[in-house]
């Protein structure tokens, strides 16, 4: 069995950000995701999204990479020293 992390991505979502494919790519990696939470920040227009995962580093590294070049998508991963 693979050596998995646990992982935690931060995403916000600006107005203009590709929602659909966020969900795509978060549905496509369900396998991993130990839970998710969103919060619409109106005031500001954007959604924030915290995902924990647990997961092989290069399955973490690649979800964030496409999650960062969508438009409008700001991600960062924090790692667990576990």
């Amino acid at each position: 069995m693979e050596e998995t992390r646990v992982a935690i991505l931060g995403i916000i979502v600006n107005q203009n950000g590709d929602v659909e494919q966020v969900n795509q790519f978060l549905h496509e990696y369900g396998q991993y995701i130990i839970g998710r939470i969103g919060i619409p920040y109106r005031k500001r227009g954007i959604s924030i999204i915290g995902i924990v995962l647990d997961a092989p580093q290069n399955e973490i590294s690649t979800l964030s990479g496409k999650l960062g070049r969508l438009e409008g998508i700001n991600v960062k991963v924090t790692y667990s020293n576990v």
